[in-house]
C-alpha cells in the first residue's frame, strides 16, 4: 500500500450488534467476529475479503464525546514519525502510536482543523486484495467538509504528497476540490463546510449497484437520507446518510 493512500476504514459505535445489523441490509456486506485480547472487532466483508471494521467507541474517548463515527486510515511508512509531522504541521494526536502485534499499527489524530483520521501501517504479510472500481460494498469516494479547503489542501500536501485534480464551481456552496493520493484518477473531494456542519470531518461513500433501492433500505433498516439522491458530475448518483446510532455515512452508484 503506497505511502499517503487511505486503505482501511472503521466505524466506532454506540451498539455494534445493531450497526453490524444494519450495514449489512444497506451495504449488503458480510461480517466476521475478530476479536483479540478481550476486545470486540468485526470486519464487514466483500466476498470472504475484509473491508472495513466496526468496533465500539473506547470508553477513553467516549469520555471525550465522541459521538459514533467512520474513520479512514492513510497509509505511512513510519507511524511515528507520521504523528511527530503531523503535530508539527498543525494537527493532533488523540491517541500515539501502539502496535496490534502481526496486524497493524496506528495513531488516531486530526487534521489542523480537527478532521479525525488514521495514520497507520499494515503488519500482516499478506497484501490487501485490489477490488476492481465500483465493486458494490467498497469505498468509492472520499470526502472533507473544512472549516477552509485551501488550508486543509495544503497540509495533506504536505503531510502526504497528495495532488490536486479537477476543481468544481458550486456557486454559493463555493470550490470543491478533487484531489489525488498517488497519482492516477481522483479518489476524493474537499470543500469549504456549511455553517450547518458543526465540525469539519471526513466522510465515506460506499459503492452500492443502483442509488434508489439503496436508499429504501437505508430508511426500511431505520437510518434516515439527509440529502439526495441526486446526481453528480461524471453521471453518478449520491446519497447521504444517518445510521441509527448517527454516524454519517453517504453511498454511490452507477445507476439511479
Amino acid at each position: 500500500m503506497s505511502q499517503g493512500q487511505f486503505f482501511w476504514y472503521d466505524i466506532m459505535t454506540t451498539d455494534t450488534k445493531a450497526a453490524a445489523r444494519f450495514y449489512s441490509a444497506v451495504v449488503g456486506w458480510g461480517t466476521q467476529e475478530q476479536g483479540a485480547a478481550g476486545k470486540e472487532y468485526t470486519l464487514f466483508t466483500v466476498n470472504g475479503q475484509g473491508v472495513a471494521g466496526l468496533m465500539p467507541i473506547p470508553e477513553d474517548v467516549a469520555q471525550h464525546g465522541a459521538k459514533p463515527a467512520w474513520l479512514g486510515y492513510i497509509s505511512v511508512e513510519d507511524v511515528d514519525a507520521a504523528a511527530a509531522k503531523l503535530k508539527q504541521l498543525g494537527g493532533t494526536v488523540y491517541r500515539e502510536p501502539q502496535t496490534v502485534p502481526g496486524i497493524i499499527r496506528f495513531a488516531v489524530v486530526s487534521d489542523n482543523q480537527g478532521a479525525a483520521f488514521y495514520v497507520a501501517r499494515g503488519l500482516a504479510k499478506e497484501t490487501m486484495p485490489e477490488f476492481p472500481v465500483d465493486t458494490a460494498g467498497t469505498v468509492g469516494w472520499r470526502e472533507l467538509y473544512a472549516n477552509d479547503w485551501k488550508a486543509a489542501f495544503a497540509f495533506y500536501a504536505n503531510m502526504f504528497g497528495w495532488t490536486k485534480a479537477d476543481a468544481l464551481d458550486m456557486g454559493e456552496m463555493g470550490t470543491y476540490q478533487l484531489f489525488t493520493t498517488g497519482g492516477g484518477a481522483p479518489v476524493g473531494g474537499m470543500m469549504t463546510k456549511p455553517p450547518s456542519i458543526p465540525r469539519p470531518f471526513w466522510g465515506y461513500y460506499f459503492n452500492v449497484p443502483a442509488i434508489d433501492a439503496a436508499a429504501d433500505r437505508v430508511k426500511s433498516a431505520g437510518g434516515r437520507i439527509m440529502m439526495g439522491p441526486h446526481e453528480v458530475p461524471g453521471g453518478q448518483w449520491i446519497v447521504q446518510c444517518e445510521d441509527p446510532q448517527g454516524a454519517y455515512f453517504a453511498l454511490v452508484a452507477r445507476k439511479r
